[in-house]
């Protein structure tokens, strides 16, 4: 059954709030206003999982340690995310952290890039890697799939976007396959988000790069505890969070079609990852 979304105000500072019904009560918040100058932001990467449709490239090491030219996978993402000013990174291990973990002191230096390790990677979805980082989720951060690859200028859209609680970052195309995550829209609002959506209500496509700011950090590390508290919860996709709350309250889009991008899924994409960091590079 869906929730409505209540706007209410709050009569001492004139400011409108949305009452966000959980399992464990009901969450009133200040919705941000166009105009807030910017603060402190950190970009959290799941990168748990191994990977199993790329192997033998994956069979010793996870599927962001895969070399891309001069850099691995999980490197391009960490220096696009530095170059657009974000300094606090915090990546999420599982399979084969250790390695990772002594690669990463070794590019950036000891406690550069935080890590939070998922004991659980090879049971659980990635709904269950955001539970094991929830506890990070306590400013604005942008929350990123381990194996999309971007440039500079699609990051640099989405921090510019308006600052809405709420924000996945989507691409157009002509046709979706059933692999992708697909998304429902209404104007800029984002309606549904799965990949079993009917093809005559997709326009769009998630990327995997959302960014929380304002009181999103806690509507949604809220949400995610509830979906782990569920029976289902460690095959849940973290998206399907999302889904639910869409249907709750409003979820914003920014759209960053044209722009070069590539999800590495299976060997196919390491082709278009490396047309990827070619722009990359032009974009630095």
């Amino acid at each position: 059954m869906e929730i409505p979304f209540i706007t209410t105000e709050d009569t001492e500072k004139n400011t409108p709030t949305m009452e966000i019904p959980f399992i464990r009560g009901i969450l009133r918040v200040q919705c941000p206003c166009i105009g807030i100058g910017r603060v402190r932001m950190k970009a959290i990467i799941l990168s748990a999982g191994q990977g199993k449709r790329l192997l033998p490239l994956t069979a010793d090491i996870p599927k962001c340690s895969i070399l891309l030219g001069r850099k691995t996978i999980l490197e391009w993402q960490i220096d696009v995310i530095k170059k657009c000013g974000i300094e606090d990174v915090v990546v999420v291990l599982g399979y084969q952290a250790g390695k990772v973990e002594q690669h990463l002191e070794e590019r950036y230096g000891k406690g550069c890039v935080r890590t939070v390790f998922n004991p659980f990677y090879a049971v659980s979805d990635n709904l269950g890697t955001c539970w094991i980082v929830r506890g990070e989720m306590n400013e604005d951060f942008l929350l990123l799939n381990g194996d999309t690859l971007f440039t500079p200028s699609i990051l640099q859209r989405v921090l510019e976007s308006p600052p809405h609680p709420i924000t996945v970052t989507v691409n157009v195309k002509d046709r979706y396959d059933e692999d992708d995550m697909k998304v429902g829209l209404e104007g800029e609002r984002l309606v549904r988000i799965g990949k079993d959506i009917p093809r005559e209500r997709v326009q769009a496509e998630s990327i995997g790069m959302l960014l929380f700011r304002g009181e999103g950090p806690s509507i949604f590390s809220r949400a995610v505890e509830d979906a782990m508290r569920m029976p289902e919860g460690t095959r849940r996709w973290y998206l399907s969070v999302i889904d639910a709350l869409a249907r709750r309250m409003p979820v914003w889009s920014c759209s960053i079609t044209g722009l070069p991008w590539v999800e590495i899924d299976v060997p196919e994409d390491l082709k278009q990852a490396e047309l990827v960091i070619r722009e990359i590079d032009l974009d630095a």
